[in-house]
């Protein structure tokens, strides 16, 4: 018998082995392959195997559950979902913090305070995401960051530092260190993206933690950019 699961937290080819390898250890397991971009894995069996005989076997990073094969809203195909309506929540996310931060400065309108309301809520809402799973955002995050490559505790630190500079960005705290920060960190994190991207490795982005499933794309990219831009021009701004 063959079934077909979906299976969350892979985000590369080592990730993509190391579920094979585990699933096909199961005696009742006659072959299990796993394809990565549909984050799902075929298993052959002789007899019926629980879905939770199947998830102990696993590594708490990776969730695994039978397969959907429609949206229940939309009934469309999970695998057949554009990277634009993958990456839906990222956007929704990003037009409530630049909303927030136009109705926060509206009255009467401030430039440099939208730019630091905006980097404030940015750091906090994406924060929170990744403080959902903190355990599994570390392994993930350093597949493509550079320091969390060489640094494995960075990746758990990674969350805490954006909380701290949400906070000093939104009460107008230490800025220009903030800047400097958002420089550093970002900018390391958008080459190990930009490398990424440049090698055409499809893995998960975790910009919004591992709760949510999103694609790494160019739009990780702007993101960061974005961010990098309003960062230089505020440091240009705080020293003329």
């Amino acid at each position: 018998m063959k079934h077909t699961y979906t299976i969350t937290g892979m985000t590369c080819n080592g990730c993509k082995a190391s579920v094979e390898k585990t699933l096909n250890t199961i005696p009742e397991v006659t072959i299990a392959s796993v394809n990565l971009e549909k984050s799902e894995v075929i298993i052959e069996m002789s007899s019926h195997i629980s879905t939770e005989k199947l998830q102990n076997a696993l590594s708490d990073k990776y969730s695994i559950s039978e397969k959907n094969i429609f949206n229940t809203s939309s009934g469309i195909k999970a695998e057949d979902k554009s990277d634009l309506q993958q990456l839906f929540p990222l956007f929704l996310i990003f037009s409530y913090i630049i909303i927030a931060s136009i109705l926060l400065n509206n009255n009467p309108w401030d430039g440099a305070s939208f730019m630091l309301d905006f980097m404030g809520l940015f750091y906090i809402v994406f924060s929170f995401f990744k403080l959902l799973d903190l355990k599994g955002f570390p392994e993930s995050f350093k597949i493509y960051d550079p320091l969390a490559k060489v640094f494995p505790t960075y990746g758990w630190v990674y969350p805490f530092i954006e909380v701290a500079l949400g906070m000093l960005f939104l009460m107008r705290i230490e800025i220009p260190i903030a800047l400097i920060t958002t420089l550093i960190i970002l900018g390391i994190t958008t080459i190990g993206v930009t490398k990424t991207l440049l090698n055409k490795k499809t893995i998960q982005c975790v910009c919004l933690g591992t709760a949510l499933k999103l694609p790494m794309t160019k739009a990780t990219f702007i993101e960061n950019s974005i961010m990098i831009v309003m960062a230089i021009i505020m440091l240009i701004k705080t020293y003329n």
